[in-house]
C-alpha cells in the first residue's frame, strides 16, 4: 500500500512538471489567429552605423533574428557563423531578399562602434542593432527571448549573460515564419529559406 502511494505521489509530481513546462511553452510560443505564433513586433533600436533603425525598415525582406552578446564566448558565435553560412549557401538571387540581423542584449558593452566591429567578422550584410536598456527589454519581449546578467558573473565590466538561443525567421510582413536553435546546421536553414523566400 506505501508503494502504492508513493506511485501515486510521484505520478502526481510529474503530472505537476508537465503542465509547468506546458505553461511556459504556451507563455513563449502563445499562439493567435490561426496557430500562428505571436512572436516579433515593433522595435526601435540604433544600427551598427549609429544609424535610428526600426522593424519596419525591414519590410519587404526576410530577416535572421539572433539575440545575444558581443562577450559570449561561443553560443552566440556558434549561431552567427550558422547564420552566416546559410546565407552564403542559399542561392542568389534570393538571398539578397534575406538580412541577417544581430540584436545585443548587452547594450552597456555592445556600442554601434563595437557591433560595426563585430558582425563584419561575420557576414558583409549582418546589421547589428543595439539602442537603450529599455530599447532592448522591449524588443526582446517582442520576441519572447530571456536575458540576464549571470549569478556567476564577476566585476561590472566583466560577466556573462545568460540568454535564450534562438534563430528566428520573420517574413517580408514582419510576422514571424519558424525559428532554429544554434545547433541547427546551415544546411537545414537552407532547405527551410527555400520552402519560403519566392523568387
Amino acid at each position: 500500500m506505501r508503494g502504492y502511494r508513493r506511485v501515486l505521489v510521484m505520478a502526481a509530481a510529474c503530472l505537476a512538471v508537465i503542465a509547468l513546462a506546458g505553461a511556459a511553452g504556451y507563455a513563449l510560443y502563445g499562439t493567435g489567429k490561426g496557430g500562428i505564433a505571436q512572436i516579433g513586433g515593433p522595435f526601435s533600436l540604433v544600427d551598427h552605423r549609429g544609424r535610428a533603425t526600426h522593424d519596419t525598415d525591414f519590410r519587404g525582406r526576410y530577416m535572421l533574428v539572433y539575440f545575444g552578446y558581443t562577450f559570449c564566448p561561443d553560443i552566440c558565435p556558434s549561431a552567427l557563423q550558422i547564420m552566416a553560412a546559410a546565407l552564403d549557401e542559399f542561392e542568389a538571387p534570393r538571398r539578397d531578399r534575406i538580412t541577417p540581423v544581430f540584436i545585443t542584449i548587452d547594450p552597456g558593452r555592445d556600442t554601434a562602434a563595437h557591433l560595426a566591429e563585430y558582425v563584419a567578422s561575420f557576414h558583409p550584410r549582418m546589421i547589428g542593432l543595439t539602442g537603450s536598456s529599455e530599447q532592448i527589454a522591449a524588443a526582446a519581449r517582442a520576441y519572447r527571448v530571456y536575458f540576464g546578467k549571470s549569478a556567476d558573473s564577476g566585476s561590472d565590466s566583466d560577466y556573462l549573460m545568460d540568454h535564450s538561443s534562438i534563430i528566428f525567421l520573420m517574413g517580408p510582413d514582419g510576422g514571424y515564419v519558424t525559428h532554429f536553435t544554434h545547433a541547427t546546421t546551415p544546411d537545414r536553414i537552407v532547405a527551410t529559406l527555400r520552402k519560403h523566400v519566392g523568387t
